[in-house]
């Protein structure tokens, strides 16, 4: 299971340092994607299998299919980390999330996102009270 948060800066040739943990439960080849949310998504080998089949399995006649296998497959990259457990983030997914320096790695069960961290920062003080009242709805 991925889980906590890790602050780290993108160096200057796009490069991103894995922590240990998250390297560690992701294994030598994982996967980025666009997220959703303007973040990206980071899946392990086995996780990454898993949703390509059920995208893939999706009906090509409707349109909203053709869509999310767009969205997710046309910027997605292999990634693997370099001795010193840096990985490159394409210009591409940086783009899309807004990264520019400051990054936020979260561990979210089974996926790791990557945040521009300012984002990250919006996204957890916006959803806080709304995320607390769906507790209760959830009987949590």
């Amino acid at each position: 299971m991925l889980m906590g948060e890790y602050q780290h800066t993108l160096d200057e040739k796009g490069r991103l340092f894995m922590p240990a943990k998250l390297r560690e439960a992701l294994g030598k080849v994982f996967y980025i994607s666009k997220g959703l949310d303007g973040c990206l998504f980071v899946y392990d080998e086995e996780q990454w299998q898993l949703f390509e089949a059920k995208l893939n399995a999706l009906p090509m006649s409707k349109k909203e299919a053709r869509d999310l296998r767009r969205y997710f497959f046309a910027g997605a990259t292999e990634g693997t980390c370099d001795k010193q457990g840096r990985v490159m983030v394409p210009p591409l997914l940086r783009l899309h999330a807004g990264i520019a320096k400051d990054v936020v790695i979260v561990g979210v069960g089974n996926r790791a996102e990557i945040w521009a961290a300012e984002r990250w920062h919006t996204y957890t003080q916006e959803s806080a009270e709304v995320l607390a009242e769906k507790l209760t709805d959830l009987g949590i």
